[in-house]
């Protein structure tokens, strides 16, 4: 079941880059940016970093990917450790590897992290979470023990997050694996398929792709999960293209969302909620996106499957689909209308480049009472596709968005994580080691300036 979209102009005004290209950079080494923030280099070298957490003493923890290892860097010095490296996980060149980690609630007293990662059962790839506990003398990660296996695994839309809620429960981001679209065209799409109580039963998590899961930190099924056709699983949420960053604000979970030519999201996550992958992408308004189901069409090998929408190629509208449990995004980036040309020659084979989506692929808040009197109360989003941030101003309340998208910090490079330092003055990025976006001057490119590298953008203001 797949996608199909035609895009435009975006609908909603872009203002205020405050950072243009930056040259190639070797660690502490500035990029150059605009007052009231300055930019450096603070590391290079990384293998695929993906994941990036605030651990012990003030340091980062991160993941890399296709390095199969945790490191901790110095946010300072950009000194790195290895903590973990782990020979079975499987890797590939966009979403397989080491994912997502996140510090159990009690870490104080525990030392435990939890990790997620891909790996193989014969030929079939799945994904698990595993523990780790922290031992400070040895600076090793130690005692693996597994939470949940078998969730299935793909080479495309991954998800991967990993976060803890203020109620103590274990929240995982899961895409749809690129089903339906592309070389997996022909593989139904499942984003709206939820598990039957066999399934459960049997440890069957196949229904569990384009969910949010939430788990006990033991694995276990929460009580107090949704029902859903009867059935109380790990599922939380469902209908997800390719969520790649969740982050609570407070007691609400907020996620971004990767679509297909058209309406990346940003989402706030209710119990149970219906996000309409891949039958809806962003807002039902029948604008440039329509349902074909390519995995259904005799010879789906041989046809296109593409993210667009061919203009000779019927299409289900997105109003057709009508369902009480269906959340609309907060925003979108961007809903565009159906006249646009999605094959603009300036782009030549990348031509998904020149779509008005930014890729979304990590948030993380900015407090209402932080520094940067102009960020507060704003999600911040990192974009794979235009190597920059984007800053959403949230209303007071916290539910909605309030204003114009704000864009920050371009370089030359994809950008896999954000994350804002504990006193609100120092932004952290994370790039990706190889991969495509748009460069300085917004033609195609696949050479990053700063390939596996972690940024540092400081604010000088009052």
């Amino acid at each position: 079941m797949l996608i199909s979209r035609c895009i435009t102009f975006c609908s909603i005004v872009i203002c205020t880059i405050l950072f243009a290209s930056a040259l190639s950079a070797a660690p502490n080494q500035e990029i150059p940016t605009t007052e009231p923030f300055t930019g450096r280099v603070v590391l290079d070298g990384l293998d695929a970093p993906w994941g990036m957490i605030w651990g012990p003493e003030g340091k980062l923890w991160i993941t890399e990917r296709q390095g199969k290892r945790v490191v901790e860097v110095d946010p300072v010095t950009g000194k790195k450790t290895v903590l973990l490296e782990i020979p079975d996980v499987k890797i590939g060149p966009q979403h397989e590897g080491v994912l997502g980690l996140a510090l159990a609630p009690d870490f104080g007293s525990s030392s435990l992290l939890f990790l997620t990662y891909t790996y193989l059962d014969g030929e079939k790839e799945l994904q698990k979470i595993v523990t780790y506990k922290f031992d400070s003398g040895s600076k090793k990660l130690t005692e693996p023990k597994e939470v949940i296996s078998g969730i299935p695994a793909g080479n495309d839309h991954q998800g991967g997050r990993l976060v803890f809620g203020p109620d103590g429960a274990l929240y995982l981001s899961k895409g749809e694996l690129g089903h339906n679209q592309g070389a997996n065209r022909c593989k139904q799409n499942e984003a709206q398929r939820l598990p039957t109580a066999g399934e459960i039963a049997g440890k069957d998590y196949s229904a569990y792709v384009g969910k949010v899961l939430r788990l006990k930190p033991d694995g276990g099924i929460p009580d107090d999960n949704p029902t859903l056709n009867g059935v109380r699983s790990h599922v939380f949420t469902l209908g997800h293209r390719n969520p790649q960053g969740l982050k609570f604000i407070g007691e609400r979970l907020f996620s971004v969302e990767q679509g297909p030519s058209t309406d990346d999201e940003l989402n706030l996550l209710v119990s149970g909620g219906n996000y309409g992958w891949p039958l809806i992408a962003g807002y039902p308004d029948d604008q440039a996106y329509g349902y074909i189901n390519w995995s259904a069409v005799d010879g789906c090998e041989k046809i296109d499957g593409s993210v667009y929408l061919p203009p000779d190629q019927p299409a289900e509208k997105e109003t057709k689909w009508s369902r009480k449990d269906f959340k609309e995004p907060v925003r979108t980036f961007y809903t565009m209308p159906s006249a646009y040309n999605f094959q603009d020659a300036k782009f030549g084979q990348l031509a998904y480049l020149g779509w008005a989506t930014i890729a979304p692929s990590s948030l993380d808040y900015y407090p209402a009472d932080g520094p940067i009197k102009a960020w507060r109360n704003s999600v911040i989003i990192s974009s794979l596709k235009n190597g920059a941030l984007y800053r959403v101003p949230l209303s007071q309340d916290g539910q909605q968005a309030q204003g114009d998208i704000i864009k920050y910090f371009h370089t030359p490079n994809r950008y896999r994580q954000v994350l804002i330092s504990p006193d609100g003055k120092s932004i952290y990025v994370i790039t990706d080691k190889t991969g495509n976006f748009l460069d300085e001057n917004g033609l195609p490119s696949q050479q990053p300036a700063n390939p596996g590298s972690l940024f540092v953008f400081e604010y000088k203001g009052e």
